[in-house]
């Protein structure tokens, strides 16, 4: 089914800059201008983050909504498919970042704004431990891109957690996805939309 609303969800200490989520936004605006996109800049809280897009979305068509998610944005967009039973494309994301940030908590700097200061609380732990769903519902909703030369995230937790998604497991890579141009046809494909001929627009 083509997907009429496009979310984007970024990842820890990430933001709408990020490299993947401007090729994104050009193009879909480039080529896909009638397509609602959407790419918020996330709060801290994961409990803000999803009342915040809870409410953004909350006109959103469920059947032609879909989300893509990277990292900590790939745990949101996971929670948040469950709920809207929507689509979603997961770029080598988080399977338990209550585990994870832990590590984290206190004064933390945008990746893309050294300058942006944020404080990550004790009490964020306790709210992605809320927002973690169990065993999928409908598997198929997900498409999934895994590098096992993740540097951050394990590449087999990824694979066990999203076990019966469709599934782009690709050698080496990195947890940003450097080649993040090579996976957008196949995105594209998932989400109902015509596969790019050109993709000059993403560099």
């Amino acid at each position: 089914m083509h997907t009429t609303h496009l979310l984007y969800l970024h990842g820890f200490r990430s933001s709408p800059q990020s490299i993947k989520a401007r090729k994104m936004a050009a193009l879909m605006a480039a080529r896909y201008p009638e397509v609602t996109w959407w790419c918020p800049q996330l709060p801290p809280s994961p409990r803000d983050a999803m009342a915040l897009l809870t409410k953004g979305t909350a006109d959103w068509p469920h059947a032609t909504t879909a989300i893509i998610g990277s990292s900590l944005g790939g745990f949101y967009a996971s929670a948040m498919a469950e709920r809207r039973h929507c689509k979603a494309v997961l770029l080598n994301p988080a399977v338990d970042p209550a585990r994870d940030l832990a590590q984290f908590i206190g004064e933390q700097t945008a990746w893309h704004n050294p300058d942006a200061h944020f404080f990550f609380e004790p009490r964020f732990i306790d709210e992605l431990t809320a927002l973690h769903v169990g065993t999928l519902t409908t598997a198929q909703n997900y498409l999934v891109v895994i590098a096992k030369g993740d540097e951050v995230l394990d590449w087999r937790e990824m694979m066990h957690r999203y076990a019966g998604a469709q599934i782009r497991l690709q050698e080496g890579g990195d947890h940003a996805l450097s080649d993040f141009e090579r996976h957008v046809p196949l995105i594209l494909d998932f989400l109902g939309l015509t596969a790019v001929r050109n993709t000059a627009c993403l560099h």
